[in-house]
């Protein structure tokens, strides 16, 4: 009812404001019916040039004959409706810089400009994971909303989890200006962004802000029947996770980390150590058996020094690069396996240049790539490491995703969970309920009943 009276308002002030109707004049009391000899004034109608009557007849004629149709379709038909309908605005983008295009669409899902998901998520996408309950496996990567402006409108979108960050200690710029580029044709994505980020303390209050607002609106039960399962994260429906980088000057790499586990980790379902971004100068060393090793002790001794109430500690992972040797996969499932890391992301962007994108001129500027050139290397790289690990860490597929199938195939090769990130930026929200209604049907194609009994199935 309150949809349908939006909608009536809506198109009452159009009316007004485009003059083809008026509203009634009152009368004064006392004037109109004892001054007979004043002439009464008809309302001045505004004229307008034919064009402008055929934009407002046509203006008119889409507004009756929207809401008319939003009146005789129930609530998950209209809302399949509103994300199909975000497909128009994407030749749009398309015309402006690509960080431009960034920004104007974290900027629209932070003001809550985009549609929201009121249709439940298929049941065979339901998993649980670090003890709470996913809707859906489906994410988004760190990187789109990199200061956690907008964590309400993207989980509203039907995402399982939003990554946010890569979260510096200290706010920094970035590398210069012109770095990001597109490669529509091959829908990849290259750029050298460099870590700007607004810093820990601004993503701090940001996030403990939304954290609020989000539990003053949400009632969900903190856990279910007896299982220790909690719906959901810390506050609310979605999984919030918060990607820790460290500053380009910084010399200690591991304060950098600790730093922003003692700030962010009481907003955070799940923590990340990003250590793979080819961006930043050295940061991939820390990638090595006893850097790694040496890191993670640190950060994970800062995060279990912090007190906790029944939930316990968020989870640590750790993000690692697709340019990495047998040997320093080995390395990197040793140190996972010894420490008990809570789980890895593969893979980040690759330096590499494929065949597919070498050809084009932007594929000699510097930077990391990511989107559909990426899916056979990261995913590669994530077969290798659930065998290494023996299926006993999760697994984050990243790297390539952009449809349902896909997806499968990440979790077939071993993740437990998936992450989005150049399709999204291409596809907009509607990639989002194309790409969960495709990955259910993969499931129940092959006869898997659940997520769960999917992951690593070409391996087990």
């Amino acid at each position: 009812m309150a949809v349908k009276a939006f909608r009536r308002r809506l198109l009452r002030d159009l009316l007004y404001k485009r003059g083809a109707i008026t509203p009634t004049p009152r009368p004064v009391v006392g004037c109109i019916r004892h001054c007979s000899s004043t002439p009464e004034t008809a309302p001045k109608i505004p004229h307008f040039s034919k064009k402008g009557r055929l934009v407002t007849g046509a203006t008119i004629g889409l507004l009756i004959a929207g809401g008319a149709y939003a009146s005789t379709v129930d609530e998950a038909t209209f809302c399949g409706w509103l994300f199909n309908a975000t497909k128009l605005v994407n030749p749009f983008f398309a015309l402006l810089d690509a960080e431009v295009a960034h920004k104007l669409a974290v900027s629209a899902a932070a003001r809550g400009w985009v549609p929201r998901e009121k249709r439940p998520d298929p049941s065979n996408l339901e998993l649980n994971v670090w003890g709470r309950k996913f809707s859906n496996p489906v994410g988004l990567a760190a990187g789109f909303d990199k200061n956690a402006e907008a964590v309400e409108g993207l989980l509203g979108m039907g995402f399982g989890f939003v990554e946010v960050g890569s979260v510096t200690p200290v706010p920094q710029e970035g590398n210069p200006k012109p770095r990001i580029f597109r490669l529509r044709q091959e829908g990849a994505i290259i750029n050298r962004c460099g870590f700007n980020s607004e810093g820990i303390v601004a993503v701090a209050k940001r996030l403990g802000a939304q954290h609020g607002k989000r539990k003053l609106e949400t009632s969900i039960p903190s856990s279910s029947s007896g299982n220790d399962i909690k719906h959901g994260g810390k506050a609310g429906p979605g999984i919030l996770g918060v990607n820790l980088g460290k500053n380009k000057t910084s010399e200690d790499a591991a304060a950098d980390y600790v730093q922003g586990v003692h700030t962010l980790s009481q907003y955070a379902d799940y923590l990340v150590i990003n250590v793979s971004s080819p961006n930043t100068p050295g940061l991939r060393m820390l990638q090595g058996r006893k850097q790694l090793k040496d890191l993670v002790k640190k950060v994970q001794a800062a995060r279990d020094e912090m007190q906790w109430g029944e939930e316990g500690p968020p989870p640590l992972l750790v993000k690692i690069a697709p340019d990495l040797s047998k040997e320093d996969l080995e390395d990197i499932a040793a140190v996972a396996l010894a420490l008990r890391l809570d789980g890895l992301i593969i893979s980040n962007t690759t330096i590499s240049r494929p065949d597919s994108v070498s050809k084009y001129p932007v594929a000699s500027e510097s930077g990391g790539l990511s989107g559909k050139p990426l899916f056979g290397l990261s995913t590669n790289i994530l077969k290798e490491m659930y065998i290494l690990t023996r299926g006993k860490i999760p697994l984050i597929g990243c790297g390539g995703v952009s449809s349902g199938e896909d997806a499968y195939k990440k979790l077939r090769a071993g993740a437990t969970l998936v992450q989005l990130y150049a399709a999204f930026a291409y596809g907009g929200p509607a990639l989002i309920p194309q790409i969960k209604a495709e990955l259910s049907q993969c499931l129940e194609r092959d006869g898997f009943k659940s997520i769960l009994e999917a992951v690593g199935a070409d391996y087990r």
